[in-house]
């Protein structure tokens, strides 16, 4: 997930509450009492509502002002699968979604969050040329990790000889992957959490080409780059580099998703009902505005500036009357 979007994991789990909200109807049975849907919204709500509610609520308001295909979805769920290779279901599951079409339904709000948030930002296309001639395609690797020079040289001979790079992932790799033989997924050149040496030796070979050892600091590694694809034409992916710069820039502020959300939600006139939920949405709605921030920094540097000068003008005075006691 991106860092700008609003935590919405509560998504993987409490999605019940939105169903279980009115109406008397017995949900468990037992000798000790019944519980009703009643009891387990409120209990639910307690614990949960204000989260939930802010959830619900701002899927409701950006889904009538936004569109997000199921393209546009599976286009992101697929680029995450890329990114995670066989490690995917796992993350999954770690995360706290039951399934993916669980996870989808998140992914569908965090698109919605994003294009509500990026609507106002400008890139241009200068920017965008700039973005294009640094970028690099994403490419596809495996990899065989091992604890010393000598290993990886060893492992190395054997595929010059002819042996499967799975098989001998799955004989010598000494992490994860080892059983998936060696797949690493798609990688990045600008991904901070790889290791920079890695990434140079990746980046650095063909399609079907296997390293030589590299040293990282994870230890000895044969790397083979399984897919590397053809830089497209600018103009093709002018739009999507685009909107990448402008979602680069969110990151940068996290505020602008803040004030995003509360734009919308103000214009949408949204009115919480239910007493106990009163406040569910004052953490967006009453957030300052930009501007308010920079004038509150502006008067805080005002009065730091003061304070400064007050001491400065006391140090000099003690400073003066010292030099006068000496005399």
């Amino acid at each position: 997930m991106k860092k700008w979007v609003l935590s919405l994991t509560l998504a993987a789990g409490v999605v019940g509450l939105a169903a279980c909200s009115g109406g008397g109807d017995t949900v468990a049975k037992s000798k000790a009492g019944n519980v009703s849907k009643d009891e387990l919204y409120e209990a639910m709500k307690e614990r949960v509502g204000d989260q939930m509610l802010q959830q619900l609520v701002i899927e409701k308001v950006l889904d009538k002002e936004y569109k997000v295909s199921d393209k546009e979805v599976d286009k992101e769920l697929n680029k995450m699968k890329d990114q995670l290779g066989p490690q995917f279901e796992m993350q999954l599951l770690n995360a706290g979604f039951k399934d993916e079409d669980d996870f989808k339904e998140v992914l569908h709000l965090n698109l919605l969050q994003q294009k509500a948030a990026t609507k106002d930002i400008k890139v241009t296309d200068d920017e965008v040329k700039e973005y294009y001639d640094q970028k690099e395609p994403d490419i596809d690797v495996r990899h065989i990790i091992v604890e010393d020079e000598k290993t990886a040289k060893e492992v190395k001979k054997k595929l010059d000889n002819g042996e499967e790079f799975a098989d001998l992932a799955k004989e010598y790799s000494q992490d994860a992957t080892a059983q998936t033989g060696g797949d690493l997924g798609t990688i990045s050149r600008d991904d901070p959490q790889m290791d920079e040496d890695f990434k140079a030796a990746a980046f650095d070979l063909k399609e079907g080409e296997v390293s030589g050892p590299v040293q990282t600091q994870f230890g000895w590694h044969i790397i083979e780059v399984t897919k590397k694809p053809e830089k497209e034409a600018f103009d093709k992916v002018k739009d999507e580099y685009a909107q990448e710069l402008k979602v680069a820039k969110l990151d940068q502020d996290s505020n602008l998703i803040l004030q995003a959300m509360k734009r919308e939600l103000k214009k949408a006139k949204v009115e919480v009902k239910d007493e106990d939920l009163k406040a569910s949405l004052d953490s967006i709605l009453d957030a300052p505005d930009p501007e308010d921030t920079n004038d509150e920094q502006m008067d805080q540097q005002k009065d730091d500036s003061a304070k400064d000068q007050a001491d400065d003008q006391d140090a000099s005075e003690d400073k003066s009357k010292d030099e006068k006691k000496d005399k």
